[in-house]
């Protein structure tokens, strides 16, 4: 199983990066919570035609970036 935090670490140099690692850390709890790669594959079709898991997603990234840009000092 990947890190739920790649390198050990929430600190970037940007806040570009901050919001990749954001995007990146996203897909990782999926996995976490669904391991099994088949059914996430079966799952993606329901998802992607479905308006408000979508915006769960883009729910879930701003959190992990907020997380990220406290933890990057708003990049000060």
């Amino acid at each position: 199983m990947d890190a739920l935090i790649p390198h050990n670490s929430l600190i970037t140099n940007t806040p570009e990066e901050g919001r990749q690692l954001a995007v990146k850390m996203a897909r990782l709890i999926i996995k976490y919570t669904q391991p099994d790669v088949e059914v996430r594959e079966k799952l993606r079709p329901v998802y992607a035609e479905d308006p408000a898991m979508l915006i769960a997603i883009g729910q879930t990234v701003a959190m992990e970036f907020a997380t990220i840009a406290a933890a990057n000092n708003y990049w000060k």
